[in-house]
């Protein structure tokens, strides 16, 4: 049985983190660590305009079933964000337009304005290196940089972003940060 009220929360944050171009319309992860074993997240097929009880799937940390085959394409990687991680409660992975984009041309993010600046002073951009190996050795190398990262948010060039964090506001606080001081570093470099 699917926790209906931690569902209509993700659904209704995973609406507003759509409307700002966090999530595509099949492109993301949302999930929510319900107890020591077992996790929620979206599943393979979830659109993140309209998200309900059948968008989401419920997971165990220690044991794969079929449920492991409609969920997110993610979920190896939160599983083990949420094994080695324990402060870890909410984990959304998306790909932000100006921040993904920006990570094309930068190694690391250095903010200009205040919330971006008094949040996260300045972010490395994580280079997978080789494309075709990344879905094989993502989940150990995006959960080494969470553990040892002071901000819980890692910003993939090319891929995307990676956060988590024990309250679901200030998780979707810190994407929308991210994203909003990224996009202001956009706008000033186009006019310079």
């Amino acid at each position: 049985m699917v926790d209906k009220k931690t569902v209509k929360q993700l659904g209704d944050l995973s609406l507003t983190m759509f409307r700002k171009n966090f999530f595509g319309i099949y492109h993301g992860a949302i999930s929510a660590k319900l107890d020591q074993e077992n996790f929620l997240i979206n599943t393979n097929d979830a659109i993140f305009d309209e998200m309900g009880e059948s968008s989401f799937c419920e997971l165990n940390l220690n044991r794969q079933d079929y449920r492991w085959n409609i969920a997110s394409i993610e979920s190896h990687i939160h599983a083990t964000i949420y094994t080695n991680i324990h402060e870890a409660k909410y984990i959304a992975f998306g790909m932000p337009i100006y921040t993904t984009a920006y990570t094309f041309d930068h190694d690391r993010i250095i903010f200009d304005d205040f919330f971006g600046k008094t949040e996260f002073g300045d972010i490395p951009v994580y280079d997978p290196g080789d494309f075709s190996t990344w879905y094989r050795r993502n989940a150990l190398e995006i959960t080494k940089y969470l553990k040892e990262s002071n901000n819980n948010v890692m910003v993939i060039k090319g891929v995307g972003t990676y956060a988590y964090h024990r309250d679901l506001n200030e998780l979707v606080k810190k994407i929308a940060i991210l994203e909003n001081s990224v996009r202001l570093l956009s706008i000033k470099t186009s006019f310079d």
